[in-house]
């Protein structure tokens, strides 16, 4: 760095004879004779100097005038004798001839004599004209750029003159010039161009002591001399000239007073007035703005409100422009400008909700920096997040996340829960694109907080809820989301790259610390793996079999089945066909293929395998290879990257370590005992996935030492993973065996219903003497039945009954005088015990009486024993069927004694129900049911009580989805069209068209199914659904046209689904058959003109429901359909049927959904609306009551939403345990008379705008189902005064006490129960019973207000509650049907039977509540 001397410092002066003086070495020449001026003054000269004139040569004149300037250097301005003296030579030094001289050094040292001439003058300037001031000034100026060159010999003169100048403050002068300004611009742009980073801080210093005199003593800066200062600050010349950015920088600290009324007016002038050719910046104002605002926000104080300003401009690039702006102010790290000035932050924050979609785009982009660098503002940006995570654009949501999940990477305390909620919210957004940010941000918070726990325990708590919601999302029936689950479970969850016992300690915490939905997720993902791994080896073994027709076809089905697993199925058959060529042409590569999907291989020898194969099929040509990638996700899918021999290893020794205690449980958050149950059951789950890697002593050791266990849980899963992995045991572990034989037979015997049905068929299923060993249960348990002691038979019961479906042929006959003896004779026509008369219609199982149980285990027993004969030649099956059918029609009260209690002859129709419907899917018991029976169990799905509803559809759609059950079992799905819950109606439909989309895959992807398309095809349901309505109980007048509406309710729950495509012109094939039905007869009642006039009316309501919903039902019908013989007579050769059954009139009323009038009723919850009915009045003096559950607990959205008005309950002091708890009043149409009942809802002010997909429903509560009428209500029948018995849903006729029979009008036929129902609705005009209907008693309404609580488990119907439910905004969300939960999944991944009616047990959904029931005569 070159030392430039001070102001008093003087520079070395060459002599010109080899010589040097200084200040202080001076020598005094003689005076020099006076020499005239040109205007006549005289010029004395310094001592030694000559005369200086153009006469003279270049370097004299630089001689001399280096001793002038030596002379004015150390002249000071109190020597007025010598500035007298020197006056004329100033005045000559401001000649033409010095300010013009070519020579620079003449030019230089001018200039420095001048400076110090105005130091010495100061502060009257020698000069008086004010055009030579400007000429002098510009001069000096011209002369400042050789301050560039720091090597120059000179710069030490020119730092003088600048020092000098900055000092003296020289330029003041020029405020008295009328065009200073030129002087003042020239000056800075000299300065700026000149500054560069050789310079020192002295340098640095006087520029900015010259510049901010100017500026602070000047009247006010103009915009040219502002634009000077701030073209320097534009990102171009800050890059050119970063020290010049610099010194204006500091330049505008030092003068911020002065100089931001000027900045001020120059912004007003642009962004208010829009006066852009004010200045050549214009066009740069923001990125003038930000830079002003990091260096001084005080600079811009009266700017920011012009900002506002343009924050409403109407040019959307405008905005986008100020948006960018304010978005780096606000967001830098040191600003405090959203404190400073909140109507700036507020309006700033409004841009979130701008139309233009770039602006919205920009602002969401911010946020991700503001939340980083200000947490504190996290709050206010909440609820602008929260809206544009339901944004329609796609690029805006996918920001947002992006923008919550960055923060949250760099600090999860930047991000509340609300805002990780929004993330949750948008793993079940409609675009692919947004579900992936979001699932895959979520998994990278988890893999850092919860895995590595970087930020303790704290931070992992609080997103502990992903690992849920992660796995929650494989419900979703795209299969771009199961693979990225699957994904992200192998990477992050459980990172495949962990040594075995530290995955496996993984993924034993992680299953214990799972929800039950996220558990059955993960069960099912291995199941899908295991399918897939079971696919390709398929596909392999076909490979080694000859080449042939069959082969080839049956080659092309598996290679589809496996497209349809992979990505974008389209694009994945051609690419699985071209893998399928390569392994046929690679033998090596099918042996990779082989080893890896090998029971026996081990993850490293998988991820060999992977990598082996993906280089085989690698192109090196081709760097995007799409064959390759999809043949990787499909090895991905099959390759065991978790679990083999040494990971099952690994596991038991981490539970045998819980249940010594030696385990870290409590650390990882989860209880011994729960850790130990999880650990069971996840052994269990993959016992059906990896059999082989179980064989060995030790885990079967660890095994024996559960079942000793007093946990039953425990021991039951013990036993169902010796059953799935034992099949070696007898032949390799012979010590295993010895000591799991007994414990097995005190299972079967005194176990547990679940361990005991486990024992028997883990029996079956690993020991080669199997006969002998079951005939060893069999026995004493056959000797031992006492139906005294019904709290020891369930047991029993159990294992008898798995032991004779097991082994029919051995234990068919014995159970046969078992049956007849013991179970029909002693155990279910006898009630031993009186049931509580509590009025529930439902209670827990741990409330159900022994007796009751033991009854529902001996209809199991009963269906077992049939399913093991497959037979009927003994009859049987008729005497079974005749059984169950007279156990619903009795209502589940089969002795008709009465002492049964509401609850348990609820458990009763269940299991008779369901029972009948297993039946069914054997074939040569479904030939014997008959359509009575049929109708009989079909309408166990109205039934009063929620529960059995509720189980019995889940039971249906799982045998429908498996095709286990005949097609005519899917038409009772349209008899929940009148079920009052929405929730069950949504789940019927969900069902329906799980149901239809699985047969109609079925029939593509099997050639040969088009042989069965009676039993397949899902149009074939209508003659079953139009039968089985033509025979529906509330169906009695055929032109009534209240019932008339509920039957095309019903048809058009069912076509709605049907008729969504019209695929093979289905839509004219389904109205041919309606038509082909009005050509036949009854086959259930041929000659009765009643039933037949009944059907011809149901198919016309179809007809006119198809007409009028599809316009290309006209078309004609690809093939004539066939009507079952079993419900429809041949059609007669004459026979025309060409009647309409129903008017015109009806016709329009069924069409335009014109609504009934709805019946009033007080309700201690949220009506829930349904679709009207006719009152039902009991005429039997029963006990009824309400259908009342324990354990509470909403787990979905929709759960929460059909329950809003739930603290009406305290409003109206009305307990759910009382029999009684709501107030019933029926009001017709024809004498509608007011009614004042405190506890009507407000509600029901807009009952008759309720709609489900099109439905006019009559409101109803679920605080009122299953509720009874009390007995002393008195009511008049239409039929006349007498108390016959009125028809009861779902049941036929009980015998009629003697002396009460009473014929029935309009049929010559025993009157057909009705269904039951609580919801009081429209009668017929002529009815008188709804108008004498009384308010029954309120008695004991204060007990027990709280004794019991709502309970809907969402397990099997919806998927994962408030957990997956995304609001439904615009464009942005996922259909319904990705928030509800696939059942087939769900219950295809348990091995437990179907028929297994434990609620709490079987992981069937539960809901726990009372329902509306349509009652009817």
């Amino acid at each position: 760095m070159l030392h430039l001397p001070e102001l008093h410092e003087r520079p070395v002066e060459d002599c010109g004879e080899g010589k040097f003086i200084t200040s202080s070495t001076r020598m005094d020449f003689p005076a020099t004779q006076p020499k005239p001026a040109a205007d006549g003054k005289i010029i004395y000269y310094p001592p030694g100097v000559k005369e200086i004139t153009d006469k003279i040569t270049n370097d004299e004149v630089v001689k001399r005038l280096k001793m002038v300037v030596k002379t004015f250097m150390d002249m000071d301005q109190d020597s007025e004798d010598e500035k007298q003296q020197y006056l004329p030579l100033a005045l000559h030094l401001a000649s033409e001839f010095f300010l013009r001289n070519p020579n620079k050094d003449v030019r230089l040292l001018v200039a420095c004599c001048l400076a110090d001439i105005f130091r010495i003058y100061a502060p009257e300037a020698p000069y008086t004209s004010h055009d030579k001031l400007k000429d002098i000034f510009l001069f000096i100026t011209r002369q400042l750029k050789g301050l560039e060159d720091t090597k120059s010999p000179q710069f030490n003169r020119y730092f003088y003159l600048l020092e000098n100048l900055a000092w003296v403050k020289s330029y003041n002068i020029c405020f008295e010039l009328e065009d200073c300004n030129e002087i003042f611009i020239q000056l800075f742009r000299t300065l700026f161009s000149v500054i560069n980073n050789s310079h020192n801080q002295k340098v640095q210093m006087h520029m900015l002591d010259l510049m901010s005199s100017i500026i602070m003593e000047g009247d006010g800066v103009t915009q040219e001399l502002l634009d000077s200062i701030l073209i320097n600050l534009i990102p171009a010349h800050k890059n050119l000239n970063k020290q010049a950015f610099d010194l204006a920088k500091v330049l505008l600290k030092r003068t911020v007073q002065t100089i931001e009324p000027c900045i001020a007016n120059f912004f007003n002038q642009v962004l208010v007035l829009g006066k852009s050719s004010v200045s050549d910046l214009s066009e740069h104002v923001f990125d003038l703005i930000q830079e002003l605002f990091a260096i001084d926000p005080h600079l811009l104080l009266s700017v920011m409100p012009q900002l506002e300003f343009k924050l409403k401009s109407n040019d959307g690039e405008e905005r986008l422009a100020v948006v960018r702006l304010l978005a780096k102010l606000f967001g830098s790290k040191d600003s405090d400008l959203a404190t400073q000035n909140r109507p700036l932050w507020q309006c700033f924050l409004g841009r979130f909700n701008d139309i233009h979609v770039p602006v919205r785009l920009e602002s969401v982009k911010f946020a991700s920096h503001c939340l980083m660098n200000h947490p504190d503002l996290a709050k206010d940006l909440t609820e602008y997040l929260k809206v544009r995570s339901h944004d329609p654009e796609e690029a805006i949501r996918h920001d947002v996340i992006v923008t919550i999940i960055t923060a949250g990477k760099r600090d999860l305390s930047l991000v509340n829960d609300q805002l990780l909620g929004f993330v949750r919210e948008r793993t079940l957004d409609k675009r692919w694109r947004v579900r992936k940010e979001a699932m895959m941000g979520l998994a990278q918070l988890y893999k850092k907080y919860c895995l590595h726990a970087e930020a303790g325990k704290d931070a992992a708590e609080k997103v502990s809820w992903i690992k849920d919601k992660l796995l929650h999302i494989y419900y979703q029936n795209s299969i771009d989301d199961k693979l990225l689950v699957e994904k992200i479970f192998a990477q992050y969850l459980v990172p495949h790259n962990l040594e075995t016992e530290e995955r496996m300690k993984c993924l034993y915490y992680l299953y214990a610390s799972l929800d039950p939905n996220a558990v059955k997720a993960l069960n099912e993902m291995w199941k899908c793996q295991n399918m897939l791994r079971s696919h390709v080896r398929e596909l392999l073994d076909l490979h080694k079999q000859p080449t042939s027709e069959a082969n080839s076809a049956a080659m092309f089905g598996k290679l589809m089945t496996i497209a349809k697993n992979l990505p974008d199925p389209g694009k994945a058959q051609d690419f699985v066909k071209k893998f399928n060529q390569v392994l046929g042409d690679d033998e090596k590569l099918r042996s990779q293929l082989e080893l890896l999907i090998s029971p026996t291989c081990s993850c490293k020898q998988a991820d060999v395998c992977v990598r082996e194969i993906a280089r085989k099929l690698a192109n090196p040509k081709q760097p995007t290879n799409p064959f390759l990638e999809m043949v990787k996700f499909l090895l991905e899918r099959i390759a065991p990257v978790h679990i083999d021999s040494e990971a099952i290893s690994a596991l038991v020794k981490l539970m045998n370590k819980s249940i010594e205690g030696t385990a870290d449980d409590e650390e990882e958050g989860v209880s011994p005992d729960t850790a130990i149950r999880a650990g069971l059951e996840l052994l269990k789950v993959l016992s059906f996935t990896h059999p082989t890697s179980f064989h060995s002593a030790e885990t079967y050791e660890s095994l024996l030492q559960c079942l000793r266990m007093e946990d039953d849980k425990v021991a039951e899963a013990a036993i169902q993973i010796f059953r799935n992995t034992g099949h070696k045991i007898e032949t390799d572990l012979p010590q295993i065996r010895s000591t799991l034989i007994p414990i097995l037979h005190q299972k079967a015997k005194r176990g547990t219903p679940h361990q005991a049905k486990q024992a028997v068929h883990c029996i079956h299923a690993i020991f080669s003497n199997k006969e002998v060993q079951l005939a060893q249960i069999f026995e004493p348990l056959s000797r031992s039945l006492n139906a005294d002691v019904p709290e020891q038979l369930i047991t029993p019961l159990v294992s008898l009954g798995h032991i004779s479906m097991l082994a029919p042929d051995q234990f068919a006959s014995p159970m046969k005088s078992v049956v007849a003896n013991f179970i029909v004779k002693d155990l279910l026509m006898n009630d031993r015990s009186t049931g509580e008369k509590n009025g529930k219609l439902w209670s827990p199982d741990e409330e159900v009486s022994p007796e009751v149980l033991a009854k529902v285990q001996a209809i199991k027993l009963l269906v077992r024993w049939l399913l093991g004969m497959k037979n009927n030649q003994s009859k049987s099956a008729n005497s079974t069927l005749r059984l169950l059918s007279a156990m619903l029609v009795s209502e589940g009260d089969l002795t008709e004694q009465k002492r049964i209690s509401k609850s348990d002859m609820s458990r009763l129709r269940l299991a008779a129900g369901s029972a009948i419907m297993k039946l069914a899917q054997e074939p040569c018991y479904h030939e014997i049911i008959t359509p009575e029976q049929f109708q009989l169990c079909a309408l166990v799905i109205n039934d009063e009580c929620y529960q059995v509803r509720q189980i019995f559809a889940q039971k249906l759609h799982k045998a429908l989805v498996k095709l286990l059950l005949p097609l005519e079992y899917m038409a009772i799905f349209a008899l929940c069209a009148k079920d009052p819950v929405k929730e069950r109606r949504a789940h019927a439909r969900q069902c329906l068209l799980k149901n239809i989309s699985i047969r109609r895959e079925y029939i593509k992807q099997n050639p040969m199914a088009n042989e069965k398309l009676l039993s397949l095809l899902p149009e074939y349901v209508v003659p079953y659904m139009i039968h089985l309505l033509a025979h529906d109980p509330d169906f009695t007048k055929p032109q009534d046209v209240d019932q008339l509406r509920d039957v095309k309710e019903c048809l058009w729950f069912m076509l709605e689904v049907l008729m969504t495509k019209n695929e093979n012109n289905s839509h004219a094939f389904m109205k041919k058959m309606a038509e082909n039905i009005k050509l036949t007869r009854d086959a259930q009642s041929p000659d009765e003109p009643k039933a037949n006039e009944k059907l011809y009316t149901v198919c016309d309501v179809a007809l006119c429901v198809i007409n009028s919903k599809s316009a290309l039902c006209n078309a004609d019908s690809p093939k004539d359909p066939v009507l079952p013989t079993k419900f429809f007579t041949q059609p007669e050769k004459d026979f025309c049927n060409d009647r309409n059954y129903i008017s015109e009139e009806t016709r329009v009323l069924l069409l335009t959904g014109k609504p009934k009038p709805t019946g009033v009723l007080g309700t201690v919850n949220k009506p829930l609306s349904a679709t009207g009915r006719r009152p039902y009045i009991r005429t039997t003096g029963s006990e009824t009551g309400s259908n009342i559950s324990v354990n509470s607990e909403l787990s979905s959205s929709a759960g929460n939403r059909s329950r809003e008005q739930s603290s009406d309950i305290s409003e109206t002091g009305v307990s759910e345990n009382d029999e009684n708890p709501v107030r019933i009043i029926s009001v017709t149409p024809a004498k509608t008379e007011p009614v004042k009942n405190k506890e009507i809802n407000s509600d029901q002010a807009t009952q008759g705008n309720s709609t489900e997909r099109g439905k006019k429903r009559t409101a109803t509560a679920s605080g009122t189902e299953n509720i009874h009428q009390k007995p002393e209500e008195k009511n008049v029948d239409e039929t006349g005064p007498s108390l016959a018995a009125k028809t009861r849903r779902g049941r036929p006729p009980k015998p009629e006490p003697q002396g009460t029979t009473a014929k029935n009008e309009e049929t010559n036929k025993p009157p057909v129960r009705g269904r039951k129902r609580a919801a009081v609705s429209q009668e017929s005009p002529g009815s008188l019973e709804a108008g004498n209907a009384k308010a029954p008693k309120q008695q004991d309404t204060a007990k027990k207000p709280a004794a019991a609580q709502r309970q809907i488990d969402l397990q099997r119907s919806q998927v994962l509650g408030s957990d997956g439910d995304s609001l439904l905004e615009i464009d942005s969300s996922p259909e319904y049907s990705q928030n509800t939960m696939d059942l087939f999944k769900a219950c295809g991944s348990s091995q437990e039977d179907t028929e297994d009616t434990e609620i709490a047990e079987g992981g069937f959904l539960k809901v726990k509540r009372k329902l509306a029931r349509k009652g009817r005569k």
